[in-house]
């Protein structure tokens, strides 16, 4: 059985998909979490292997790998 976070890296998976690459803010603003949460997905789902991030001015870019 999925636990609450991976019901919620699954929707984010779903989301970077649809929109090819988003920022950590965009993701907080479209779940309605906090920014750190939304870092906090994505680095972990990044460390699965499922998603890549680009480092660019300040920002990071997440994208599916």
């Amino acid at each position: 059985m999925l636990n609450n976070m991976n019901i919620h890296k699954e929707k984010v998976i779903k989301f970077v998909k649809k929109n090819k690459v988003v920022t950590s803010s965009e993701v907080a603003k479209f779940f309605k979490i906090s920014w750190n949460t939304a870092d906090k997905y994505l680095l972990e789902l990044a460390l699965d292997g499922k998603i890549e991030r680009i480092k660019k001015e300040g920002v990071n870019l997440w994208m599916l790998k």
